[in-house]
């Protein structure tokens, strides 16, 4: 397939593996390979029909028209609006874990509520939970509402205990209550890449290690999210809020790479959103502060890429700071008042 496409004139990106591209003058055409399914699309309907022509001349496949459901996505157009969401996975989690008549909540995770590996529970059957997590895992690439949860509850995959159990399962009865819930893209006049970076500090009871929280946004809705255990155990919260910045500027800088071979190249910085003052200042300020000198490289790294004008960190107050809902859980309000920024609603 990989040499096919190359002789069809695409050219492979450098950053993604799995994208090929293909420019003629003003048309586009873009593909995005995965095992054997292909999506394809472009500004240009003649160019994607001769493409299809061509490669059915080659391999025996099947055109299965506007896409609308692949690898358990659900994909909703309209002619302003794409709406994707895995409602029809959901019903099958709930019908696995016999939970179909369950009570459902307002938010996936109780907010005073605070795991660790050793809480004297009895231990349950570790085979079931991996599994739910593993369900729930994959229900993320739809639902960045559940994944600081889901990120919390996988670190407990070989002590999972009871209360692991009861945590996890808070998710799916809120998934029940948001059944049709996913991520709405609009038809906006102007496509700015720009994300939000946030972290908690030592929110880890086992090791006191802190939660990294970003995301990305193009155009009208979320679309790249993350929350993940910070490696090193952060001595301050800017520090802390430091990793996550620098994390949050590794995927700025990819995705800088993807627009560009999709002809949408970002001529301005990139602007990260952060709420921790200190941070910026640290990132920005060439003294060497005494108070960084612990700080490894990734201190000079976060700096460079400011300098070189592709990534600019920007304060935003805490209440405006949607990175929040990937290193915390919150009450029912300010929930779902992230969840509404991040673009996720009802169909």
């Amino acid at each position: 397939m990989d040499d096919h496409l190359l002789k069809l004139g695409f050219e492979k990106s450098l950053s993604e593996s799995t994208l090929y591209v293909k420019n003629v003058g003003s048309n586009i055409v873009i593909i995005s390979l995965y095992v054997d399914d292909l999506l394809v699309t472009g500004n240009n309907a003649a160019k994607i029909g001769e493409f299809k022509k061509e490669m059915m001349k080659v391999f025996e496949m099947t055109d299965l028209g506007e896409m609308n459901y692949f690898l358990g996505i659900e994909i909703k157009q309209t002619q302003n609006e794409v709406f994707i969401c895995q409602k029809k996975y959901l019903k099958e989690i709930l019908k696995r874990f016999r939970m179909g008549e369950c009570k459902s909540v307002n938010t996936p995770m109780n907010q005073k509520e605070k795991l660790q590996k050793e809480d004297g529970a009895e231990r349950v059957d570790e085979g079931v939970y991996r599994s739910l997590i593993g369900c729930l895992m994959y229900l993320t690439a739809t639902r960045p509402d559940i994944l600081y949860p889901v990120s919390v509850f996988s670190r407990f995959l070989n002590c999972a205990s009871e209360l692991h159990m009861m945590a996890a399962k808070r998710v799916v009865r809120y998934l029940k209550g948001t059944l049709t819930y996913g991520v709405k893209f609009s038809k906006i006049q102007n496509f700015k890449l720009y994300g939000y970076s946030d972290s908690d500090w030592a929110g880890s009871i086992d090791d006191m290690k802190s939660t990294s929280g970003y995301c990305f946004i193009f155009g009208s809705g979320c679309f790249s999210w993350c929350s993940k255990k910070q490696e090193m155990v952060a001595q301050s919260t800017a520090e802390a809020e430091f990793i996550a910045t620098t994390a949050a500027a590794n995927q700025a800088l990819w995705l800088r790479k993807i627009m560009v071979d999709l002809q949408l190249k970002q001529d301005d910085s990139t602007e990260i959103l952060v709420d921790n003052q200190a941070a910026i200042a640290i990132s920005q300020n060439p003294v060497f502060h005494g108070r960084t000198k612990h700080f490894n490289i990734k201190f000079y790294y976060l700096r460079e890429v400011q300098k070189n004008g592709e990534v600019m960190l920007v304060y935003c107050k805490t209440e405006n700071q949607i990175a929040d809902i990937f290193t915390k859980s919150f009450h029912v309000s300010r929930f779902e008042f992230l969840r509404e920024k991040l673009g996720v609603c009802s169909s």
